[in-house]
């Protein structure tokens, strides 16, 4: 009898755990914690109960796992050439990533949803995010590009909670996050960083794609975000993006969305 090598039985363990916390994400996101049911899971991902409570003992210990996604799972940023600009980008992406991933979306409602067990450790992705910040921010600090006197602590906890009620806000009155968080960022940066360097960050909507993708950001997207294209059109149309356009250009430009203004 031919047994499975050890390589390939871990690989398929990867994909039924991968299968079952998107599947967790879809109905969490849908049905939020309390009337989130394990059978719904079960029967979108396609595995077994013992397969789920292979990989996780309880319903709270899935939706932790969805929580703590929300850091786990971070894309590889490109590094700028202003710390600033990578502090600006985080939160860019991420606006990015909760209009195309449920995943993330899943995570974040999770994170603030007060039905929620409150053994769930909401608090983590909270921490996670403020310290990220941070030590971007205390790197800036070093290059000088941060104002005299910054804590790097205040802007970075100012964000990351302002970000919070951005994203609960923009669901409630279906507001565009992504345009929200880009007036957040044109708004607080000169506050934080020394002029020379605030009239060259860009804050515009779309930046979170095209830190992703490339300057022209251009990539298939059903949900009209900026810089997207719908699938059956090629990169340059139908973006509304200038394909020649780069986000780190100089000075001296009009761009509305920097933060200089």
């Amino acid at each position: 009898m031919r047994t499975e090598r050890p390589q390939v039985k871990q690989d398929r363990a990867v994909r039924t755990r991968r299968a079952i916390l998107e599947a967790a994400a879809e109905v969490f996101e849908e049905h939020g914690y309390d009337a989130a049911k394990l059978s719904d899971i079960v029967n979108i991902a396609k595995v077994t109960k013992g397969a789920l409570y292979f990989h996780f003992d309880s319903k709270e210990g899935l939706a932790q796992a969805v929580i703590d996604a929300q850091n786990a799972s971070q894309p590889p940023m490109r590094p700028q050439s202003y710390k600033a600009q990578e502090f600006v980008d985080i939160g860019m992406v991420f606006s990015h990533r909760l209009r195309h991933e449920t995943l993330m979306r899943a995570s974040a409602r999770l994170s603030l949803e007060h039905a929620a067990r409150q053994t769930l450790d909401r608090a983590a992705p909270y921490q996670a995010w403020i310290d990220q910040h941070v030590s971007v921010l205390e790197e800036a600090k070093a290059r000088g590009e941060l104002l005299p006197n910054v804590d790097t602590l205040v802007p970075s906890r100012l964000i990351v909670g302002a970000y919070a009620g951005l994203n609960t806000m923009s669901q409630m009155l279906r507001l565009d996050l992504d345009a929200q968080v880009s007036e957040l960022y044109t708004h607080v940066m000169p506050n934080v960083v020394v002029p020379a360097v605030a009239i060259r960050l860009d804050t515009r909507p779309g930046r979170g794609a095209r830190v992703l993708f490339g300057p022209d950001g251009v990539h298939a997207c059903r949900t009209g975000c900026a810089a997207g294209v719908d699938p059956g059109e090629g990169p340059g149309e139908g973006s509304g993006e200038d394909p020649g356009e780069d986000p780190d250009e100089g000075p001296g430009e009009d761009r509305g969305g920097r933060a200089s203004g």
